[in-house]
């Protein structure tokens, strides 16, 4: 799929559940870019990647971030979080309203989880526990603390 270099805000692939690709692998090397709106209580609760680095950045609203031993609280537009592979990192929004962030991941590819976690979710019924953990377990996610929400 070819982009252009310059996006205007709204521009790339919705994915689903608040997540729009921005670059991702069939565009680069290196990374994968999303704008990613948290929905009001969304925990995706603390994981490790061991192949993967993220970097968070908050654009809209306030979210707490955490790396290691080390969060942040209510951090609002302009706040930056980066996480190197092995280390435990979580994200949430306890707030009533969204946040949106830009989430660059690398090597790319995440854009894949994104997309089958989607098609899980859009099933009738309860989200697939089992399905989940199988997705998290193929792309390099181990669960480290029980996802909230």
């Amino acid at each position: 799929m070819e982009r252009s270099n310059l996006m205007q805000p709204g521009a790339g692939h919705p994915i689903g559940g608040g997540i729009v690709l921005k670059v991702g692998a069939d565009d680069s090397n290196h990374m994968s870019v999303f704008e990613i709106t948290v929905a009001p209580g969304f925990d995706v609760g603390a994981h490790i990647h061991t192949a993967i680095e993220e970097t968070f950045y908050v654009l809209e609203g306030s979210l707490n971030l955490q790396v290691g031993d080390e969060t942040g609280n209510g951090i609002g537009p302009g706040s930056f979080m980066f996480v190197p592979k092995g280390a435990a990192h979580r994200f949430w929004n306890d707030t009533d309203k969204p946040a949106r962030i830009l989430f660059i991941s690398s090597p790319p590819g995440h854009e894949r989880y994104f997309e089958e976690l989607a098609e899980i979710l859009r099933r009738p019924g309860p989200p697939d526990a089992d399905a989940i953990g199988s997705l998290r377990a193929r792309y390099d996610t181990q669960q480290v603390s029980a996802l909230a929400r």
